[in-house]
């Protein structure tokens, strides 16, 4: 394996444990009920009600509620809770390594299917967005408390529908897992544990890069734990890698909620840098160049675009046209400083620019409504070297807490023996 392969290893998955599933089942209780998603997409009130769904649900260790004023006590919890489910057999390793199969079915019919392994942090992965501290702090000290890759990063690479990508779709045997969460999306687990399988999966890997589409955060601590940490398991960390060519992901928006803030105010800002009409649809994702939506509480929008190209350029040296033209940099770097409003103080609405105009409305603001942004586009801002603006994509759908995660402790990955040959790159 080269040293700036694409390399992810097959590791022995800690799952919940067969007989507990079988039980759940039997009771009507389905393990759905046991998973979680992503430790940032729930918020407060969200995170307490999956604690409270099941005393065994992934979101008590992936997301340990501050009891006191210290923070490290709740990381020693959430291990600690980690480790007793573990000896009371509530998970458990599976008996030899596998690269494991992820399937998900949105409630729209969409289907995606990826490969769950350890990445090696020395392979060529590339961020395509910005991240703060305290998160990626929040995360390095759980995952070093529990000694756990709790929940896997979310990978796209353009796989041109090669082994790596066939491997995913060749699975003729029954899943290690089948359940529909809540949302109505389908899930489905299988191991590839052949050695010749995965020998050719890694092969094929060996000469691409991966784009992160969810988890820059994680990543970021995974990063930090490999400089800091002696122990050599945290030279890798848990990942799901999706062809993009094969199964596109979705791109959702991320709109802006500024509370306390004035519609008319705004738009009479606005119209010194860029045109302002007003539009019936939330919408700016068909206009050319970028722009947004600014909605107030009663119901009326405006589109906001037509931003001069030299303003942008002034307000924006030293980076790409192309980014300096994303919606979100437009946003960030000319709209909030003109209206004086720091983003600390910005809240994110996922996908619905219905919930974020009802947001505003609860917090007497107004709505920005961003457009999404394409797979191309985000692949074109990181092969330039370039990471957009936090919070400007929304990939999906992003995989679920608690089907596959991976303990450094009771074992160790035992390597396979036949390494990959080189190949050209793509």
């Amino acid at each position: 394996m080269s040293a700036h392969a694409l390399d992810l290893a097959p590791f022995r998955g800690l799952r919940y444990a067969a007989p507990d599933v079988d039980r759940f089942i039997d009771d009507g209780f389905d393990v759905s009920r046991l998973l979680a998603p992503p430790y940032d997409v729930p918020d407060a009130r969200e995170a307490r009600e999956l604690q409270r769904s099941d005393p065994h649900n992934a979101a008590r260790v992936t997301l340990p509620f501050e009891l006191t004023r210290e923070t490290h006590p709740r990381y020693r919890a959430a291990a600690a809770l980690l480790h007793r489910w573990v000896r009371d057999g509530v998970l458990a390793q599976d008996p030899g390594p596998a690269l494991y199969v992820y399937e998900q079915i949105t409630p729209d019919g969409v289907r995606q299917r990826g490969l769950v392994g350890a990445l090696d942090l020395d392979s060529p992965v590339r961020p395509h967005e910005d991240v703060a501290e305290a998160p990626v702090q929040d995360r390095f000290r759980l995952m070093r408390a529990a000694r756990a890759n709790l929940e896997p990063i979310f990978l796209v690479y353009r796989g041109a529908g090669g082994a790596a990508s066939r491997a995913t779709e060749d699975r003729g045997q029954e899943p290690l897992l089948t359940t529909r969460t809540g949302d109505g999306a389908e899930h489905r687990l299988w191991a590839i544990t052949d050695p010749s399988t995965i020998a050719d999966v890694r092969a094929d890997l060996a000469d691409r890069s991966a784009l992160i589409a969810d988890g820059h955060h994680r990543y970021a601590a995974y990063r930090q734990l490999h400089r800091t940490e002696s122990d050599s398991g945290w030279r890798r960390g848990l990942a799901l890698l999706v062809d993009s060519d094969t199964h596109p992901p979705h791109l959702g928006a991320i709109h802006r909620v500024l509370p306390g803030t004035d519609p008319g105010r705004l738009l009479d800002l606005a119209r010194g840098v860029a045109e302002v009409e007003p539009v019936t649809a939330l919408t700016a994702q068909d206009t050319e160049g970028p722009a947004v939506v600014l909605a107030d509480p009663d119901g009326g929008a405006h589109l906001v675009h037509g931003f001069d190209e030299a303003l942008l350029a002034a307000r924006m040296p030293g980076r790409s046209e192309r980014w300096r033209n994303l919606p979100t940099s437009v946003l960030h770097e000319v709209l909030l400083p003109l209206w004086g409003v720091a983003e600390e103080r910005v809240r994110m609405v996922h996908d619905s620019p219905d919930e974020a105009v009802a947001a505003a409305r609860s917090e007497s603001g107004t709505a920005v409504i961003v457009p999404s942004l394409s797979v191309d586009q985000v692949y074109a801002v990181a092969d330039h070297g370039e990471l957009t603006p936090r919070k400007s994509t929304s990939f999906g759908p992003k995989p679920r807490t608690g089907l596959v995660m991976r303990l450094l402790d009771r074992p160790p990955e035992e390597p396979w023996p036949t390494e990959p040959s080189a190949r050209g790159r793509r």
